[in-house]
């Protein structure tokens, strides 16, 4: 979330256009190569469960068919977002925004590969309980994207002036930093151990595992499609500020930036509850589960009520972090009203998908994210913005219809699953 700050705050100096574009093209990009990430959400449990039997061959195994994944994935997912590179003139974007996302959005597509490499290693490592080297990974590589932001976007130290293509192609150096990091992370704690290299893609047996790949994506499918749905309603708001003037469409990828920043406690706290409800289920206490889901839901309603308050009082004070243009500050702080106003609706779907995830409910969530987000809030914010004159205004309040229909149903389910065992 850093990295994509540092990247709005350091091309803000170009303009809303380059404000706007900058969003447009990370919204886009980050919604296709979601995908590809969340498939390999299913090492963490192969790798875990493997650990924990300690059985090292085996987890070794699932690396390396989680590099064959990547690698498979990868391509697929760079071809995607060219073909939506050179359908930019098709979106019906401002003039201004559409001549500076698409370089942007193609220096971009480059880092899909070693992203999602990074991925790979990382949920190796996390599954094998270590998240150090992944936590300097990542500390390293957003010094390094500020530092590339700061010579391309401007032209220091010799380099040619870049301007937002320069801000892409710095993220793009940055992933490919952060995947090379864990192979060697993961190489050396080979090496240590005195064990084979850490990311040959092969299986011990020397030959690609097409059944081992197929689980991979079996169990990472369906988490992976949640994800995409979440993050792409978002993507498509963007895209449909995309189409309305450089100001509004500025302030709303920095109202967004912010609100995004603030979602982090919650997806933390989700998956705190996850753990928690999981752990008691499996140790056959259902009411302590049905506790640890509360609980967390509590804490998460507090932090973002606080979190509200602080958007409400101060929404100039943090929007003048990304920008000067008083324009854009004008309508960003109606924005991060609406923002303060949803804050507790959007901590608390978080959390309580988190919580029934606990309980190995995966289904139900993604159905209600569907039709709370895709069939009820983008439809009535396109509606407001659009048909009824409202603008971004508008986009923001269906995106808070959405989020309060998916908070209250998603409670409603988990208050039913705990009625079962009051």
């Amino acid at each position: 979330m850093v990295m994509g700050i540092v990247d709005t705050m350091m091309v803000g100096p170009l303009g809303p256009a380059a404000i706007g574009a900058a969003g447009l093209g990370s919204g886009v990009f980050t919604a296709i190569a979601i995908f590809g990430m969340g498939l390999m959400l299913g090492l963490d449990a192969y790798v875990s469960q493997t650990h924990g039997a300690g059985d090292e061959a085996e987890c070794r195994r699932w690396l390396h068919s989680g590099v064959w994944l990547a690698a498979i994935a990868g391509p697929p997912i760079v071809a995607l977002t060219w073909l939506l590179y050179a359908s930019l003139e098709a979106w019906g974007l401002h003039p201004e925004i559409r001549v500076l996302v698409g370089p942007y959005l193609r220096g971009l597509s480059w880092g899909a590969i070693p992203l999602l490499f990074y991925a790979a290693f990382r949920r190796y490592l996390q599954g094998m309980h270590l998240v150090r080297p992944v936590m300097l990974a990542l500390v390293t590589a957003n010094l390094i994207n500020a530092l590339g932001n700061w010579i391309l976007i401007y032209g220091h130290l010799g380099a040619p002036t870049l301007g937002v293509e320069g801000s892409a192609w710095a993220t793009t150096l940055a992933r490919t930093w952060m995947a090379g990091f864990l192979l060697v992370a993961i190489t050396l704690e080979h090496r240590r151990r005195g064990e084979p290299a850490a990311a040959k893609p092969q299986g011990e047996g020397g030959t690609l595992d097409i059944a081992r790949i197929k689980r991979l994506v079996a169990l990472g499918f369906p988490a992976a499609s949640q994800v995409t749905l979440e993050v792409g309603v978002f993507a498509a708001a963007t895209a449909l500020a995309g189409k309305l003037d450089p100001v509004s469409s500025g302030s709303h990828q920095i109202a967004l930036n912010i609100a995004a920043l603030a979602f982090m406690v919650p997806l933390g706290l989700s998956s705190a509850g996850a753990v928690r409800v999981g752990h008691a289920i499996g140790a056959r206490d259902e009411s302590r589960a049905v506790q640890a889901g509360w609980t967390a839901l509590a804490t998460g309603a507090v932090i973002m009520a606080i979190i509200g308050l602080v958007l409400f009082l101060w929404p100039t004070v943090l929007i003048s972090a990304f920008t000067t243009d008083q324009r854009v500050i004008d309508i960003g702080v109606r924005l991060l009203a609406i923002a303060a106003a949803f804050q507790l609706f959007d901590g608390t779907q978080a959390v309580v998908t988190g919580v029934l995830r606990g309980i190995g409910e995966t289904r139900m969530p993604m159905v209600i994210n569907v039709i709370g987000h895709w069939l009820f809030g983008l439809p009535v914010g396109y509606a407001l913005c659009f048909w009824y004159g409202w603008g971004v205004l508008g986009l923001w309040v269906g995106l808070s219809i959405g989020l309060i229909f998916t908070a209250l149903v998603l409670t409603a389910v988990w208050w039913n699953r705990t009625q079962r065992h009051a």
